[in-house]
């Protein structure tokens, strides 16, 4: 007999199928034809990966102070920029004098 290689979205959703209701592991084991200590196993790797998923969201955080510092830069940039394109205009129009 062939075992049978079950992908990570259907793990996770007998997984979520355990935690979710009223149902035990007992019945999507019988319902899928799987023992009940897989489940668990699966059940035990999703719940230890959850932190790490919620913590996915937080960097946002981070990137938008990293936008906002860069944005800061581009103001700096752009008046700097201004600057030195006047200085340059008056520099050329005093040498053609």
């Amino acid at each position: 007999m062939q075992r049978r290689k079950w992908n990570d979205e259907k793990k996770v959703e007998i997984v979520i199928e355990t935690l979710t209701g009223n149902v035990s592991v007992a019945a999507p084991a019988r319902k899928y034809g799987i023992k009940d200590s897989l489940i668990y196993k699966w059940r035990l790797a999703v719940l230890e990966r959850l932190p790490h998923v919620l913590k996915v969201q937080t960097p946002n955080a981070e990137c938008e102070d990293r936008v906002a510092e860069l944005e800061r830069k581009v103001g700096q940039l752009s008046v700097e920029n201004d600057a030195l394109k006047k200085a340059s205009s008056w520099l050329t129009r005093m040498s053609k004098r």
